[in-house]
């Protein structure tokens, strides 16, 4: 056991942050460590690392500013996107969820578009009309790329015991199209925006270590075979292990903010500098258009400070130019890598402890791997040295063909996904007032989630199926207790 801080509402420059009332709590409650927090409220997940100096709180704020930061048409929003903002999608830096009726748009699903042909950085070629992602919002006087339908389709089953369940499938449709049909090999991902916990402390984590924890051959004979995702940085101009999105194509939080900015919110930085609409679409005629309507509304266009690159036609087809600052972007990801996780829950209580006990012996701890260390953080020492339980080990694994998207991203196939760290998975209703799982949030339970798994998941899908209703609710249990 080991003596700890509890959370209280203090309040230090308008930050929650910890203060000195002890509590007895177990090294593994302790879920990030040192930087671990007691806030079971819906903030739960917008706490500092309580390790932070002060110097680094006032970033911290900063850094929240911009992530909640509303852009504007004429800051450079779009001209086509999906958010207005990082908080959008990550509302309470909590998950996102599937849109509730068709049409509605800033939600936190978003459509990754692809050709599965890979240029010679290992990126995916993206639709040559639509681009890389599918944008169902624009700028007042452009059409969005089109609108997101889906449905649902049931599938029944039952437990070894005879307790019936039922699934839905999700069927979607990317409809209204505006500047044309997809091509035909183009492959569609949609992925749902994660929890914003911890991000720093598994930046953390030694390349040695994720390694070690590959076993792309299944060495060891467990039918578990993780794999790591070799990703392009664009900044180090090299190839790095992929630690962060649903298929771990991202090598750094740097690059996963500027990547969020540019394709969700339309905003250019140094590292992408391009606009996300295609030749086709023509981005400077966009903006353009958007400014006039917008004159004729009385409001101030955006685009008279954007640059107009011209072809060798003389049409105007590209905006390239720098929207959000490097000490702006900076400050975002440095919000993005110092947020708390919450401790772990009850865990004292029996039924917790049966459910801790049967998530090992289905062997779900495989993937989702229990403890790891970290090691020295370049530029934020609260994250380094640190005994952290995020259940997840950053590897890709093979999910079996009902979660399979078919979509190639850099090394991963497209039936491969990342783990998924699991802390603060109970807390998700809490934070955002509903519970979406998975890639695309497709289960509405943690029960659902778990049946979804095949693949290399399929013994520890089999081995819940096939456990009593007592040993189900106890493993629920535990999960909600992360």
């Amino acid at each position: 056991m080991k003596r700890i801080l509890l959370l209280a509402s203090l309040v230090v420059m308008g930050l929650t942050v910890t203060t000195v009332i002890a509590q007895n709590t177990s090294n593994m409650a302790l879920l990030g460590g040192e930087n671990t927090v007691f806030d079971t409220s819906e903030s739960a997940f917008t706490n500092p690392l309580p390790l932070l100096s002060d110097e680094e709180l006032a970033q911290f704020e900063l850094g929240d500013e911009g992530f909640e930061r509303i852009w504007l048409d004429e800051e450079g929003l779009g001209p086509v996107f999906n958010a207005v903002s990082c908080e959008s999608c990550h509302v309470e830096d909590g998950r996102g969820r599937p849109p509730a009726f068709v049409g509605e748009t800033g939600t936190g699903l978003l459509f990754r578009l692809a050709i599965n042909q890979q240029d010679a950085n290992g990126f995916t070629l993206p639709d040559a009309i639509h681009g890389g992602q599918f944008q169902d919002d624009a700028i007042q006087g452009v059409a969005p790329e089109g609108t997101i339908r889906i449905s649902y389709q049931e599938i029944s089953g039952t437990y070894a015991d005879g307790t019936p369940y039922t699934l839905n499938q999700p069927i979607y449709d990317l409809t209204n199209l505006n500047y044309g049909s997809f091509h035909s090999l183009t492959t569609f991902s949609p992925r749902l925006a994660g929890q914003m916990i911890g991000l720093g402390l598994l930046e953390a984590i030694p390349e040695e270590t994720l390694f070690a924890l590959a076993d792309p051959n299944d060495m060891d004979g467990d039918g578990i075979s993780g794999r790591l995702n070799m990703v392009w940085d664009v900044t180090a101009n090299t190839f790095s292990i992929g630690r962060f999105g649903w298929k771990a194509n991202q090598p750094n939080l740097l690059q996963q903010s500027a990547g969020a900015f540019n394709g969700d919110i339309g905003i250019t930085s140094s590292l992408f500098p391009q606009q996300p609409c295609t030749d086709v679409q023509a981005c400077f005629d966009m903006v353009r258009n958007g400014r006039n309507e917008q004159g004729r509304n009385g409001r101030n266009g955006r685009g008279g400070n954007r640059r107009n690159n011209q072809n060798n036609n003389g049409q105007n087809n590209t905006v390239n130019i720098i929207e959000v600052t490097d000490e702006e972007l900076a400050l975002v990801t440095f919000y993005s890598s110092t947020l708390a996780v919450p401790a772990q829950r009850n865990a004292n209580d029996p039924q917790v402890q049966q459910g801790q006990a049967l998530f090992e012996t289905a062997n779900c701890s495989s993937c989702h791997i229990t403890t790891i260390e970290t090691g020295i953080h370049d530029s934020i020492p609260a994250l380094s040295n640190q005994t952290i339980h995020p259940y997840t080990d950053l590897l890709l694994h093979d999910m079996g063909d009902d979660l399979a998207d078919g979509q190639i991203d850099f090394q991963a196939s497209g039936r491969e996904w990342r783990t998924p760290p699991l802390w603060g998975i109970g807390l998700f209703e809490e934070v955002n007032g509903y519970a979406f799982y998975l890639h695309d949030g497709r289960a509405e339970t943690l029960e659902e989630a778990i049946i979804w798994h095949g693949g290399e998941a399929q013994a520890s899908r089999d081995a819940f199926l096939n456990m009593t209703a007592a040993e189900r609710n106890a493993l629920i249990a535990f999960l909600q207790s992360l």
